[in-house]
This record gives structure tokens, C-alpha cells and sequence, in this order.
């Protein structure tokens, strides 16, 4: 019993992003719901509530956004590690590489950071794109495994990974327009719809990366 239950360092890595999903973004993605219906029972004066309420759903906001970024390039880095052991076992081979995408996902991090500081909305579009785009661009390497990248075949629809490439995308966008979206009701009914969609994907994230788990 105590073989079959002991885990490799490999195995205990690849944890982490499904641990982190599950015991942050998910838990956090609630009460962020919540604070958004307060938000909006506050602005139709349904409910005589605190200023802060708006500001916490925000905040709430980005710390999904930000779970999510990093439990997505904890998994790449899983991805790359795992490749690099089977390539080069014992070896130096490749570490190279390893170290430059190790800079790459730190340096998507940073722009996130950055992110959250800036006021002008032009910057705040850039960097949220530069942000997906950084992801993109980590996730197009030989070592992610993405099903397929042909949009007419049905694995790409099945796919962990473009699912939660677009829940990274929504997420940015709803951070870098945060000051539009309290600002604009046009803006703020877009933000419901897309988040609709976020629930979708959030619930198809559970069930492809269960698959993923069994099959592994």
C-alpha cells in the first residue's frame, strides 16, 4: 500500500496546478460571484451596502485572474521538466532551454504585475495582451501537450488546453478593463456575458482535467 501511494517529485509537481485550481481559484471564483451580485444589488440600490464592495469583488477579481496565470505556467513548466527527464536523463543537455523558459514564465508574471499598477487604458490593453500573448507563445512549445491546433477538429474542442487558454484570455480582459467596466453599463453587461462564459469553461477546465489525470 505505501509503494502504490508514494509519489515522485515529477508527480508531486504536476499536483500543484490542479491543487492550486482547487483550492484557491475555485473557492475565490465564488465569493467573487458574490461580491458582484452585492456589487450590483449596491449600484440599483437593492441593498444599502458598503462602498468596498465593488472594490473587493475587483481585487477578488484579479487574484482568480492571477491563480489562474500561475497554476497555468506551474503546468508548462511540469510539461517542460517532464520532457526535459525523458530527453536527457542525467544530463545537462537542453538545461539551457529550460532556463530560458523558466525567465519567460517569470517574466509573464512581472507583466501581470505590471498590470495591476498602470491607469492608462492603452497600457492596460498592451500589457494584458502581452500577457495572453506570453502564454500563447509558452504554450506553443513541442513539450505542451494541446490534443491539436485545428479549430475543425473535434480535439481541439476537447482540449485542456485551449479551454484554459481562453479562460486565461477572459480573465485579462476583465482585469485590464476594470476602470471601463465601473464606468460604462455597456462595458459592464459585456463583463457579464463574458464571465458567463468563464463559468462554462471553469466547469469544462474540472471535468478535462480530471480526464487528463485518469489518463495519465
Amino acid at each position: 500500500m505505501s509503494s502504490a501511494l508514494s509519489l515522485t517529485a515529477m508527480q508531486w509537481l504536476g499536483l500543484l496546478h490542479p491543487v492550486l485550481i482547487i483550492l484557491f481559484v475555485y473557492p475565490v471564483v465564488g465569493a467573487t460571484i458574490r461580491l458582484g451580485t452585492l456589487a450590483r444589488e449596491r449600484r440599483l440600490q437593492i441593498n444599502p451596502l458598503p462602498a468596498s464592495v465593488p472594490v473587493e469583488h475587483a481585487e477578488h477579481g484579479r487574484w482568480v485572474a492571477g491563480g489562474v496565470l500561475v497554476a497555468v505556467l506551474i503546468a508548462f513548466f511540469h510539461s517542460y521538466l517532464a520532457a526535459w527527464f525523458v530527453a536527457s536523463p542525467g544530463g545537462l543537455a537542453g538545461v539551457g532551454r529550460l532556463v530560458v523558459l523558466a525567465f519567460a514564465e517569470l517574466g509573464t508574471v512581472v507583466i501581470y504585475l505590471r498590470l495591476l499598477k498602470v491607469r492608462r487604458p492603452a497600457a492596460r490593453a498592451l500589457l494584458g495582451l502581452a500577457c495572453w500573448l506570453a502564454l500563447l507563445l509558452l504554450g506553443a512549445q513541442p513539450e505542451i501537450n494541446r490534443l491539436t491546433d485545428n479549430p475543425f477538429d473535434a480535439d481541439f474542442w476537447r482540449s485542456h488546453y485551449w479551454s484554459g487558454v481562453l479562460l486565461s484570455g477572459l480573465l485579462l480582459a476583465s482585469v485590464a478593463a476594470k476602470p471601463e467596466i465601473a464606468r460604462h453599463l455597456s462595458m459592464r453587461r459585456l463583463h457579464v456575458y463574458a464571465n458567463v462564459l468563464v463559468a462554462v469553461l471553469l466547469a469544462v477546465q474540472a471535468i478535462t482535467g480530471t480526464r487528463n489525470l485518469l489518463a495519465a
